[in-house]
């Protein structure tokens, strides 16, 4: 592992060093006071979707793992076509469905979406494939393929959304994989919402 996780790295720095502009691989994650990530905890209201849109807006492709995507994929689609919801709702759902999807799983035999792109390859190396083509920012929508992401040291940036809750159980990052090493990042700016939900945008230190 850790000899993947060096190896991971060099290649990401050879790609930075050779190109004036690469592609960032960006994590946007909501997660309650006390650290958990629970899609069913936050507090879902038109400031929030409006946040989550910016993101996804300098993206033009989105990774997730199984579940993740099946919590996403067809509600959020379905939406954008049947235009059932308004406002900052509606807008996140016709962007979302804009985005190339890439998801990654072992069991899925097939997926429907057109948009989307089945993957069994190691996220990793799909990641630095990404990174040497051109286009937007590459976005992270599940904690499995950011916690393998992290410890490759291949998140560009972080977005943490606390709530103002206090949950006390569900899925956390590094759940999956363990971090053998802090990350050391920097801040690069926060919105507080009107429901006290807190964004915390940071970047990784270099």
């Amino acid at each position: 592992m850790a000899r993947e996780v060096s190896q991971c790295q060099r290649r990401y720095h050879q790609l930075v060093s050779k190109r004036k502009s690469v592609r960032k691989v960006v994590f946007a994650i909501n997660t309650t006071a006390d650290g958990f990530c629970s899609h069913t905890d936050g507090i879902p209201d038109e400031e929030l979707h409006e946040y989550f849109t910016r993101v996804l807006r300098n993206a033009s492709v989105i990774l997730s793992g199984r579940i993740t995507y099946q919590l996403m994929v067809p509600y959020w689609p379905d939406i954008a076509r049947n235009q059932s919801e308004t406002g900052a709702t509606m807008e996140f759902a016709r962007v979302y469905d804009s985005l190339e999807k890439v998801v990654f799983s072992t069991t899925l035999t097939h997926v429907e979406d057109k948009h989307t792109r089945l993957v069994r390859a190691n996220v990793a190396e799909e990641v630095l494939a990404l990174k040497q083509q051109t286009g937007k920012d590459i976005c992270i929508g599940s904690l499995s393929i950011a916690s393998q992401l992290s410890v490759r040291g291949l998140i560009d940036e972080y977005h943490f959304v606390v709530h103002p809750v206090v949950a006390g159980k569900g899925p956390r990052l590094f759940e999956t994989v363990k971090l053998k090493e802090r990350i050391r990042l920097d801040f690069i700016g926060s919105k507080t919402f009107q429901s006290g939900v807190v964004a915390l945008h940071y970047r990784k230190h270099t």
